[in-house]
């Protein structure tokens, strides 16, 4: 909780760091890889930093937990911290390198805001940061004692032995881990981590949701090859649909993500779009397994239905489960397509069961609409679970 003179301090000034906080960060990234050039090189995505996205997310989180503490001082934003730090537990972020940030952060605000940071204004806002990032410390404490690794050393050395192309720009890898132990438990929705050395030296970073369910003889990651024209951009999927075959090793953290299901016993809607499906197969396979017997309806858009990944798994699956319907769009179907699903996906005639926990997991646009479309059917805005691949954009545009 913030302190009361703080909370005065921070609530007046709100305004005028908001403004200004997308310069903040900007000025802070500058300063932090000029100091650390390692974290730019093999912690942080340059395809992130070289758009902006990272910047954005990073100005939205803290503008997001600042509001929080005035506007809501009882409460704390338990499901925003825990998307952050599930994140941060992939790569390995230590509790030493907030400090780092807090560093830069710090003289990035001086900067932008000049005399306006008075000892006051100062001491308040470091309050906000510490109160997130102690925050941070001790749910990424948590989660690497759950997996038994430590912070900074969740890398492990897995085996590539198969490789599915499943579209021209889209493979499945199975995986194993190299020294022949059991691969560690997940639950599904959860991703792991890839690390991927590439041409000039740099580790880079990417997550990958698990494909596959638990329990599953492999664990599978699905990886769309990004197209983009910043040179950054998909370097890390280009790379490994260019280079990796079985036989191949690559470093793969524990798994870690929040979008997991809360419940099995209320009715469930999947809904995805492009890549975003790799998420909800797992789930879908987890339930199949498990004989599940509940409401599942299953949604997906895409481009096509040659450019829907895994798109005969998801009829499987989906047509396993005794309750269950899957209702795809396509912007450019085949013949015979329904034109009622045509294009972007619509929820207008759709009939979504009273009590029904969604989740979604897609582009950003795709996510907004879907949530739009649920909130006016009744959904609460609780039961509206999502996962974002790269930085939480959401926050920043909210």
């Amino acid at each position: 909780m913030l302190s009361e003179p703080s909370t005065v301090t921070v609530r007046a000034t709100l305004p005028a760091v908001g403004a200004a906080i997308g310069d903040i960060a900007d000025l802070f990234y500058r300063k932090l890889f000029d100091a650390h050039p390692e974290l730019s090189r093999d912690l942080f995505n340059r395809g992130n930093q070289a758009s902006g996205a990272q910047r954005r997310a990073l100005a939205g989180s803290i503008a997001a937990f600042a509001a929080q503490l005035v506007g809501h001082p009882d409460t704390r934003p338990d499901v925003m911290l825990g998307r952050i730090a599930n994140k941060h537990a992939s790569l390995g972020v230590t509790a030493a390198q907030y400090d780092v940030v807090h560093t830069h952060l710090f003289a990035a605000i001086a900067e932008v805001l000049g005399d306006a940071v008075t000892p006051e204004v100062a001491a308040a806002w470091d309050e906000v940061y510490w109160l997130m990032a102690n925050a941070l410390i001790a749910i990424e404490e948590r989660l690497y004692a759950q997996r038994g690794v430590l912070a900074g050393d969740v890398w492990r050395d897995w085996e590539v032995v198969s490789r599915t192309e499943e579209t021209p720009d889209v493979a499945t890898f199975g995986l194993r881990p190299a020294d022949g132990s059991p691969a560690p438990g997940f639950r599904p929705g959860q991703y792991v981590s890839v690390r991927c050395e590439l041409s000039d030296g740099a580790r880079q970073i990417r997550q990958y949701s698990l494909s596959s369910a638990p329990g599953s003889p492999l664990r599978a990651i699905t990886v769309k090859r990004v197209r983009g024209e910043g040179v950054p951009d998909g370097e890390v999927s280009h790379r490994l649909h260019a280079r990796v075959r079985p036989g191949d090793r690559l470093q793969v953290s524990a798994p870690y993500g929040d979008l997991v299901l809360k419940s099995d016993r209320a009715p469930l809607l999947l809904a995805s779009a492009g890549i975003g499906c790799t998420p909800m197969l797992s789930v879908l396979e987890h339930l199949a397994n498990g004989g599940h017997r509940g409401p599942v309806t299953v949604v997906h858009g895409d481009r096509s239905p040659d450019d829907h990944a895994l798109r005969t798994a998801h009829t499987v699956l989906t047509g396993e489960l005794p309750e269950a319907s899957a209702h795809f769009w396509y912007e450019n179907p085949g013949p015979g397509h329904p034109a009622n699903r045509t294009g972007l996906v619509d929820l207008t005639g759709l009939a979504v069961a009273s009590g029904t926990h969604a989740y979604l997991c897609g582009p950003l646009p795709f996510m907004r609409s879907v949530r739009t479309q649920l909130l006016a059917k009744g959904v609460p805005a609780a039961d509206i679970h999502y996962e974002v691949f790269g930085p939480d954009l959401w926050l920043a545009e909210d």
